[in-house]
């Protein structure tokens, strides 16, 4: 099963990269799969560090901007309490990972990750279908240069729906930042 997060990693200055990630998990989490493409971020900091921590949230603002890398200051963290890693405080809860196994053998790497520590900050909002709208406009957004034209503007005019419906502020937000950022990129616009 895909879980979708937020990976926080380092680079070699202590900057901190924070990553929107879907990670395979069982219900255990005691370890996950992480395919982050060799051109990130993600995968650069883990290859140099190899720990991270996996963030469960439900801020779907920070989940598009950290999609489309408009987080134009990192989310307040603290210090991970196992590993040299930061920890959002804005998470639901987080699992701190070191690196099992790395095969960078094709474009998208295969990254093996065991679970080293989990905390719990507060609840899980809960369902909602605006959330999850956000959730899978953020994924298409960063799939404008596999995905044809028409299928993602198909798609966004599907979830705009239930953003319609069920969303507050932030979802609205998220969601037209989502909207302008595809918009712009495939007409070929500048999307920063």
């Amino acid at each position: 099963m895909i879980l979708e997060g937020i990976v926080t990693t380092q680079n070699r200055a202590g900057d901190v990269n924070v990553a929107p990630m879907g990670p395979i998990v069982d219900e255990s989490m005691q370890s996950f799969v992480l395919r982050p493409f060799q051109t990130s971020t993600t995968f650069q900091n883990l290859k140099l560090h190899p720990f991270g921590v996996l963030h469960v949230v439900d801020d779907v603002l920070l989940l598009a901007r950290a999609a489309i890398s408009q987080l134009h200051e990192t989310p307040e963290t603290f210090a991970a309490l196992t590993i040299p890693a930061r920890v959002l405080k804005s998470a639901c809860r987080w699992y701190e990972f070191r690196i099992v196994s790395l095969d960078d053998s094709q474009d998208r790497t295969r990254i093996n990750a065991r679970v080293v520590h989990a905390g719990r900050l507060r609840d899980f909002f809960g369902f909602n279908r605006a959330k999850h709208a956000v959730l899978e406009a953020a994924i298409l957004a960063t799939r404008i240069h596999i995905l044809p034209a028409c299928e993602i503007h198909s798609q966004f005019n599907a979830l705009r729906s239930p953003v319609e419906k069920t969303a507050g502020a932030d979802e609205r937000a998220a969601f037209q930042l989502l909207d302008d950022y595809v918009r712009s990129s495939l007409s070929g616009g500048d999307s920063s």
